[in-house]
C-alpha cells in the first residue's frame, strides 16, 4: 500500500472513530414534530419552553400500559408547574374511539394524541412495544428510553436532576 492510500484509510480511520465517539457522547435528538391533541391542542413533541418531556407510546389494550396510566397522571400533576410535559401517544392500532372512552374513563390530565398513520413513531425509530416512554431534556436530548413499565422511584430521581 502506497504511503497516500495508508494516510487516506488513517483519515477515515479517523474520521469514523470521532463519529462513534460523538454518537456515544450525546445523546439523539428528539425529533422536531409539530402534533394534535385530541382535543384539537397543537404542540411539539420537543418544545424548550418545558425542562423535561416524556414521550408515552401506549395502547388502551396494553396491561402495562393501563397500569402505569395513574403514576403518569400523579407525575403530571405533580410537576407540571414545575416545567414537566407529559404527552401519551397511542399507536396506530388502537381504536380512537377506544382512546377517547379511555381518556373521559380515567381522567387523563396530559394531552393525548392519537398516531393513525404510525408516522410519530416511525419517528422514533425503535417504537415496537408498548408501554415505551421516551424521556427528553430541556436541549431536546433522548436521554433514555424505557421499554416496559416506567420505575416511577427511578424517574423521580431523573426528574430531580432535570428541572
Amino acid at each position: 500500500m502506497t504511503k497516500k492510500y495508508q494516510w487516506l484509510v488513517l483519515v477515515l480511520a479517523a474520521i469514523l472513530f470521532v463519529g462513534l465517539i460523538t454518537n456515544s457522547i450525546f445523546p439523539n435528538k428528539a425529533p422536531n414534530l409539530k402534533v394534535s391533541s385530541t382535543t384539537g391542542e397543537a404542540m411539539m413533541i420537543y418544545d424548550k419552553n418545558y425542562k423535561f418531556t416524556i414521550i408515552n407510546f401506549w395502547a388502551t389494550d396494553c396491561p402495562g400500559c393501563i397500569r402505569e396510566m395513574p403514576n403518569l397522571a400523579d407525575t403530571y400533576n405533580k410537576y407540571k408547574n414545575q416545567g414537566i410535559q407529559i404527552i401519551a401517544i397511542s399507536m396506530s392500532y388502537d381504536p380512537p374511539n377506544q382512546v377517547l372512552n379511555f381518556i373521559k374513563k380515567n381522567n387523563i390530565p396530559f394531552p393525548v394524541v392519537i398516531d393513525a398513520d404510525n408516522k410519530i413513531a416511525q419517528h422514533f425509530e425503535n417504537i415496537r412495544l408498548t408501554p415505551t416512554s421516551i424521556l427528553i431534556n430541556q436541549k431536546g436530548q433522548i436521554i433514555d428510553q424505557i421499554v416496559g413499565e416506567i420505575d416511577f422511584n427511578k424517574l423521580e430521581n431523573i426528574l430531580s436532576k432535570n428541572i
